[in-house]
């Protein structure tokens, strides 16, 4: 199959497909109101949250393919905000657990209680018995709290006592980490790392940005106040249901799916680094390559759709070698040039 354009495609700054590839063909008319339903989100969430559309884009990405999201980004470029807001545009209940070193598992779970009156142990739902969980700076807690989310990641269930819970659906963790501040965090172990299914950076905003952002507090936007700001419902789980539907039947060439092997086989040969990309990340870059193929309007998967994908899908499942980390090596830069050398399918 030919290549859709020359260079890397990536998410851009409003979370478009460069490339402005349309369907061929006929779809269901429920799959084609399910994709404007989501775009239209961007649009909600934007008037909240300025400068981060590719971050939403992502998210819903993510949750087009049942998957979870590492947020990074320094303190006050709206990561808590855009949560909510991306919760209020899509009617999805929404927690926020801030992870701290006394954080205990059963804070984040739930755990069984004892009623006095009754002699008898009940389950209090934790946090986590939500559609979108925020673990605020997760990497605060110590490792057995950040282990309690790891069954409810993978398996979307919760066991206490035996029993085990089903949470609701969707169900997503964007967790949040500080780039810049690691006294007295504890860094999440590579197993728990590729559970997320993208590690989504959001930066401070140009300066054009931030100029939009100050004018909109000078007259009067409040944050805790979405409803104030006209953020409104213009989706819902039975949107997302059909979208998911509508994903599974993109198709995906075989060549495509011999260039993501390449690539993820092209990580674990790096020189710089120490471990490469396992197959769940291969997985994982099919999955969203489809979304994002589906979201630009297309029933087919194309080698920009990889490219656009590949960075935040990999970036956090590498660990650079000590000596490329005291060459101030970036990991992202290591990626691009991979995407630079592996052939492209024609």
């Amino acid at each position: 199959m030919s290549e859709q354009g020359s260079g890397p495609r990536v998410l851009d700054s409003t979370g478009h497909d460069s490339t402005g590839h349309n369907s061929n063909g006929h779809e269901p008319a429920g799959h084609a109101s399910a994709r404007q339903a989501l775009l239209d989100v961007r649009h909600e969430v934007a008037k909240a949250v300025v400068g981060q559309d590719a971050t939403v884009t992502g998210m819903l990405i993510a949750l087009l393919s049942q998957g979870h999201v590492l947020l990074e980004g320094v303190p006050g470029v709206a990561k808590t905000l855009l949560v909510r807001s991306l919760s209020a545009a899509l009617s999805l209940d929404t927690k926020r657990v801030q992870f701290t070193p006394d954080l205990m598992p059963g804070d984040v779970t739930g755990s069984l209680v004892h009623d006095s009156h009754t002699s008898e142990f009940s389950f209090r739902e934790g946090p986590v018995f939500t559609n979108l969980l925020l673990a605020d700076e997760i990497n605060r807690t110590p490792p057995k709290t950040q282990a309690s989310l790891l069954e409810a990641m993978e398996e979307r269930q919760v066991s206490v006592d035996g029993t085990s819970r089903p949470l609701p659906s969707p169900f997503l963790v964007a967790a949040t980490q500080n780039p810049v501040e690691y006294e007295g965090t504890y860094p999440l172990p590579e197993a728990q790392l590729d559970r997320f299914l993208l590690k989504l950076t959001m930066p401070l905003p140009e300066r054009h940005d931030e100029i939009e952002v100050i004018r909109r507090h000078a007259a009067g936007f409040d944050p805790r106040d979405l409803a104030g700001a006209g953020v409104r419902a213009v989706a819902g789980a039975a949107d997302l249901e059909r979208a998911r539907q509508a994903v599974a039947t993109v198709a995906v060439e075989p060549e495509i799916i011999a260039y993501i092997v390449d690539l993820v086989r092209a990580t674990r040969s790096a020189p710089s680094f120490q471990l490469g990309v396992s197959p769940r990340g291969a997985t994982a870059l099919l999955n969203t390559s489809r979304a994002w193929a589906w979201l630009s309007g297309r029933s087919y998967v194309t080698p920009d759709d990889v490219k656009a994908l590949a960075l935040p899908c990999l970036r956090h499942r590498v660990t650079l070698q000590p000596e490329a980390q005291m060459d101030g090596v970036w990991v992202d830069d290591v990626l691009g040039s991979i995407l630079a050398s592996v052939p492209v399918p024609r």
